[in-house]
């Protein structure tokens, strides 16, 4: 068996997904499989990952376009490792993520999703001055619902036990296994954490290192936030019953986390006014973000303050960098 697959979901991604298998055929450690599933593509995605199957690693899976979670699904199904990665079409992976990430799984049987920080590009693959560096250690559902410490899909690599633990054939596709919940198309990530760190006794565990390059794409953030909210809260009320007592006692207080989240996001697209309604809610649900990040929270509410008052046609170079942080 193939110690690792990393599968790469590919729906329209001709401009990146050739800088993409590049940096992953380049990992260190000799034993994996690139599995490619072309998520529907309309452009010229199936043809450029082609070119790649010369390599004997690298193969791919084609299906009508489902989205990320469905893509993520059918690549899980489709992988013959003992432990899984995923790298979305536009990131890249360190030469050493995956060798690094095997050896720590090996070295702690309990730990079954292993994890690290990653660096921002932009569309350009230039570094950004932005980094995500997640906690490492102390991980529980409460870590994970609040600040959800993996930080991006193309993050984790997870051992196959962990998914054979949680798979389920929904109702509307008993033929499938679903892993990731494919009905929704934001938060399929932290659906999927929340449920393993609720249902399983998995560890959730990270090291050291910005392993990913993680690439943001301008504009067209905030935009999207009241949906990005109503897929979170959707999926508060999905994994409630898993345990009520504990969505009880951690609601509301991941809810401010969230909304601070989104306020942030909604800074980066200079949407001041959307900024400053999103970090008010967060406050008035909880104040545990100000009490236990109260630098975070304090610099996203003056910047909401600052480009409401100023307007969207600037961003402050100070602001800028301190939201880099």
């Amino acid at each position: 068996m193939t110690l690792a697959s990393i599968i790469v979901p590919a729906f329209n991604v001709e401009a990146t997904l050739a800088e993409t298998l590049t940096a992953l055929l380049a990992q260190t450690h000799p034993d994996f499989e690139i599995i490619v599933v072309d998520d529907g593509s309309t452009d010229r995605t199936p043809m450029i990952a082609r070119r790649f199957t010369c390599d004997a690693r690298v193969r791919i899976v084609r299906q009508a376009n489902r989205g990320l979670a469905g893509a993520r699904n059918s690549g899980i199904s489709a992988a013959r490792g003992e432990i899984i990665g995923f790298c979305d079409a536009d990131d890249l992976w360190h030469p050493e993520k995956l060798a690094r990430h095997a050896a720590h799984l090996a070295a702690n049987p309990e730990v079954g999703i292993s994890y690290s920080g990653s660096a921002l590009i932009d569309e350009t693959s230039r570094p950004l001055r932005t980094t995500q560096r997640p906690r490492l250690e102390g991980v529980d559902a409460s870590t994970i619902f609040k600040r959800n410490p993996i930080g991006n899909g193309s993050a984790p690599i997870i051992r196959r036990a962990v998914f054979n633990e949680i798979g389920y054939s929904p109702r509307q596709e008993p033929s499938r296994t679903w892993y990731f919940d494919e009905t929704f198309r934001q938060s399929e990530d932290i659906e999927c954490w929340l449920r393993i760190a609720l249902s399983t006794s998995w560890r959730f565990e990270g090291i050291e290192g910005l392993l990913t390059r993680y690439r943001v794409n301008s504009g067209g953030l905030s935009a999207n936030t009241e949906r990005q909210l109503a897929a979170w809260e959707r999926m508060v009320d999905k994994l409630a019953p898993l345990n009520p007592a504990f969505f009880e006692v951690n609601t509301r207080a991941a809810r401010a986390y969230q909304l601070r989240y989104l306020a942030r996001r909604a800074i980066s697209d200079r949407d001041g006014a959307r900024a400053h309604r999103l970090i008010r809610a967060a406050l008035s649900n909880s104040r545990l973000p100000l009490l236990e990040e109260p630098g975070k929270t304090l610099t996203t509410l003056a910047a909401a303050l600052v480009f409401r008052l100023i307007g969207s046609g600037k961003k402050p170079a100070t602001l800028s960098a301190e939201l880099a942080r």
